[in-house]
């Protein structure tokens, strides 16, 4: 079965990556208006429930293509990999603690704020941790490609395993989460494979879903999801769940708009932090709706639309630069860039 693509990307992809950014937006809704009203509400199930594969997926499918370009020169690997992350998350710092300085100083002086942003060029700011820390992945696998790969991966798993706490997020989560975008490195053709299964027979690939949806119901439920060797086999299996649903979303393309979602991912990450907590202020305050949960799914959706309504506000303008790289940091030209010889692997990167 011919795997669905738009405009050079993979449907499946696109619908991965909008499932992952949806929960990401949720969980930072629902435990930021929980915490703020002091009370728990019905949608902590759904983020509990999400929490063993969230991010695992999400790191898996940033690994999905880098086999394409790990190759090239280390100029345009930099440009593609590191240069473009870090220029989204310098600007993006700035533009939060533009928005949090207010606060930041009532709280620590002005003092207190320089030193908090000058600490966010060593540990990340805010929910903007995961373009910091992709980077260093890029490069550290580039760096290991010639050592064998079950070496890397025994390693990787025994750093998830060993749950790593050093008080700073990079070692942390480096450790945590590596497992998880090597094996999207390094197995991108068996989920593909899988993927394409799950599309051949759609009944057995929901039967699946099924019992993987109660086994990690129920691990979550004993609350072991998080222990030792639970959490990476939940990892890896829920990342491999969240690529079928997102295969078999993608046969009908019914979803459109969570397809749409996936392909700004990165838009709706950078920019939903502002209207997330400019709706959950005024539906605390205003008390026109008092249940927790239906707040949380309101904020949620407030923090996933007006991210993409900032986009679409500025694309085409001056401001475009929030989510589109100028030319002027970019290390390869775009000329050159037009010019490279395409990978022999030519399904495309949702970035």
């Amino acid at each position: 079965m011919p795997v669905q693509m738009h405009d050079g990307r993979v449907d499946w992809v696109d619908y991965a990556k909008g499932f992952c950014i949806v929960f990401v937006v949720m969980m930072h809704s629902v435990l930021g208006v929980e915490a703020a009203a002091g009370q728990t509400g019905w949608m902590n199930h759904v983020v509990e429930f999400a929490r063993p594969f969230r991010m695992p997926d999400f790191f898996m499918i940033s690994g999905l293509f880098l086999a394409n370009v790990i190759d090239r020169d280390w100029r345009t690997y930099l440009d593609r990999k590191v240069v473009h992350f870090f220029y989204f998350y310098l600007l993006w710092t700035a533009i939060q603690f533009a928005f949090k300085a207010p606060g930041f100083i009532a709280e620590q002086g002005v003092a207190g704020v320089v030193h908090a942003y000058l600490m966010s060029f060593i540990e990340p700011f805010g929910t903007l941790w995961f373009i910091y820390l992709l980077p260093i992945f890029f490069v550290f696998i580039k760096l290991t490609k010639r050592v064998p790969w079950p070496v890397l991966w025994l390693i990787g798993a025994a750093m998830e395993i060993s749950h790593v706490e050093t008080g700073w997020m990079i070692p942390d989560e480096f450790a945590a989460r590596f497992i998880y975008v090597y094996t999207g490195y390094i197995a991108a053709r068996y989920i593909f494979a899988v993927t394409a299964w799950a599309q051949a027979r759609p009944q057995l690939g929901m039967a699946a879903l099924v019992v993987w949806g109660i086994v990690n119901g129920l691990m979550v439920k004993a609350g072991v999801a998080a222990l030792p060797f639970y959490s990476l086999a939940l990892g890896l299996v829920g990342a491999a769940a969240v690529a079928t649903i997102a295969s078999l979303l993608s046969l009908h393309d019914v979803f459109k708009p969570l397809r749409y979602c996936g392909r700004n991912s990165i838009v709706i990450y950078l920019a939903f932090f502002l209207p997330m907590a400019a709706s959950r202020a005024v539906l605390l305050k205003t008390h026109i709706i008092t249940d927790i949960g239906t707040i949380s799914v309101l904020v949620t959706a407030a923090g996933v639309i007006g991210a993409l309504i900032v986009y679409w506000a500025v694309r085409g303008t001056f401001l475009k630069f929030l989510f589109e790289r100028p030319a002027i940091f970019w290390l390869v030209p775009k000329k050159e860039k037009s010019a490279e010889k395409k990978p022999e692997f030519t399904l495309q990167p949702a970035e």
